[in-house]
């Protein structure tokens, strides 16, 4: 095959990119919805933290890599405020029955934060940065409404080292080596209370054109839209479970179902399971250490026909809630 008929061969993922999934995929949203909705930003009375790695169907050469950096913060101390998110002083259980029954929303307010995010998949990888601001609504004793958004830009490029070609000074090839630098643009909501939440964003609003060769026209972004909520049920005083959905639209490709369960001990430690429809299942156990440093982990089993490729999908995130002066070890509230 000659260089130009490869060149094309390799350009047709643009156009696939195109109408696919462009923004990465995630498991453990669930306990981080900030990365696809930016009216979390400033939720928390502390600095939230977190640093993640996925490596997606191990054992699939080429497959996607994913590293992302994500932090938010109240913006202003005249913001901060004391309430049932405090730990109680007589040792029970943090987030229990009783935080939920004095639960207040918090005052109105604003909330910034950044996420950096690095995906790669074969040679083509995508790097991602956004700034992200919320306005914080109280609209009763119990119930907050926030409207965020996130302005950012996103790098495309080809690494042209990790192709093998028979002609490298192809024409085809001569935007191969040089990176694409588009705005990005994603906007959402967020209702929450002391045992709801219902969110709903947009992102890669822009619809930038991406392509890397002189006589191909590429393909473009699409918009990743993404509904979701979720309720937390006491088992016991000292054992609670959240269900929650996640529904996702992106391009053409058919709508995307996720149903999620968490169940947490005292708030020291989690575990849950994840069902994305037609796609896999998922396990997923955390650890809050302390009330400034959590771990968790999801593993991903695919059900699809990848299924006989790959051994499945791992992800890590670490969690620091700098700044904790009220010592709540929950993090996000109820997650």
């Amino acid at each position: 095959m000659n260089s130009r008929k490869l060149i094309f061969s390799l350009l047709l993922v643009i156009p696939l990119y195109g109408r696919a999934q462009q923004k990465p995929q995630y498991t453990q949203y669930i306990f981080n919805n900030y990365l696809l909705n930016p009216a979390l930003s400033g939720m928390e009375n502390y600095t939230d933290l977190k640093i993640g790695h996925r490596q997606q169907w191990q054992g699939i050469k080429g497959a996607p890599t994913t590293t992302f950096i994500s932090a938010n913060m109240v913006l202003g101390d005249k913001y901060l405020w004391k309430n049932a998110l405090s730990l109680p002083e007589n040792g029970d259980p943090p987030m229990g029955r009783l935080y939920t029954q004095n639960y207040t929303a918090s005052p109105a307010h604003h909330g910034i934060g950044l996420i950096g995010m690095n995906d790669k998949t074969g040679p083509l990888s995508f790097l991602d940065l956004a700034l992200t601001y919320a306005y914080h609504l109280k609209l009763n004793n119990a119930l907050n409404l926030s409207l965020g958004t996130a302005v950012g830009i996103s790098r495309a490029s080809i690494n042209v080292n990790e192709l093998n070609l028979e002609n490298p000074s192809d024409p085809a090839l001569s935007n191969a080596g040089k990176a694409q630098l588009n705005p990005d643009l994603s906007v959402g909501l967020w209702l929450y209370g002391a045992r709801f939440f219902a969110g709903a964003s947009v992102q890669q609003l822009l619809q930038r054109e991406i392509g890397f060769s002189s006589v191909s026209n590429g393909g473009k972004e699409v918009a990743h839209f993404f509904v979701t909520t979720g309720y937390k049920l006491f088992i016991d005083d000292e054992i609670s479970a959240v269900p929650s959905v996640m529904i996702k639209k992106v391009g053409n490709i058919p709508i995307s179902y996720d149903a999620n369960l968490k169940v947490s001990f005292r708030d020291r430690f989690w575990v849950g399971g994840s069902y994305r429809k037609q796609d896999s299942f998922a396990a997923l156990a955390g650890v809050n250490f302390s009330n400034v440093f959590n771990i968790t982990y999801a593993y991903d089993y695919a059900t699809s026909r990848l299924r006989s490729y790959t051994s499945g999908s791992h992800e890590i995130v670490l969690g620091f809630q700098l700044d904790n002066r009220y010592r709540v070890r929950s993090t996000q509230r109820m997650w």
